[in-house]
């Protein structure tokens, strides 16, 4: 079948979940740059969020650029995926209300773990439907960088109850990680 649809869903999906995180954001109460400290951790978590949601939309767009055609299995895996980026608003406003307490910043640890697994999976059900020589293959490789960032997640979990800052620099660490463009899916295109 083809790829259209899955790509004009996924598509919307995340701007709509972008707009319910930028919709969370409150008017600052004061008319000077002070009436925005107890704004600070909120715009801060919004900010790693916009860049996560907005790297998985990247990377998604070129995933699916390198792939002909999709099945059913490859349909569930996107709505996977989906699914877990669907609640990156809710742990969102959770960690922005709350400074990165223990428990909501394990919940985010949580959610990108679980989005970063869906992500593989997503990416190996078109290596199998695609075969070992199609594009995504080839360009995704071993999906070092993937692997270490579901690690390095799952490392953040427990660590947000030590922790929450090394929790938070694992967050930025793997979105920095992930900023730098993956040029894999862009080069095999191109040859």
């Amino acid at each position: 079948m083809g790829k259209g649809r899955i790509e004009a869903f996924s598509d919307g999906v995340i701007a709509i979940l972008i707009t319910i995180m930028v919709l969370e954001l409150k008017t600052p109460q004061g008319l000077d740059l002070a009436a925005l400290r107890p704004m600070i951790p909120v715009l801060l978590a919004y900010i790693l969020s916009f860049v996560v949601l907005g790297i998985y939309w990247n990377n998604h767009h070129h995933m699916f650029h390198a792939t002909e055609r999709i099945n059913g299995t490859i349909l569930w895996a996107n709505l996977h995926l989906l699914f877990w980026l669907s609640l990156v608003p809710a742990v969102t406003a959770w960690i922005g209300e709350t400074g990165s307490a223990p428990v909501p910043t394990a919940m985010y640890g949580v959610v990108m773990l679980m989005a970063g697994v869906a992500y593989y999976i997503l990416t190996r059900s078109l290596v199998t439907f695609l075969g070992p020589h199609s594009a995504i293959a080839t360009a995704v490789g071993k999906d070092v960088k993937g692997k270490i960032s579901v690690l390095m997640y799952a490392a953040a979990i427990p660590l947000a109850f030590v922790s929450r800052w090394i929790a938070d620099a694992i967050f930025v660490s793997v979105t920095l990680m992930w900023l730098v463009p993956d040029r894999r899916i862009e080069s095999r295109m191109t040859r």
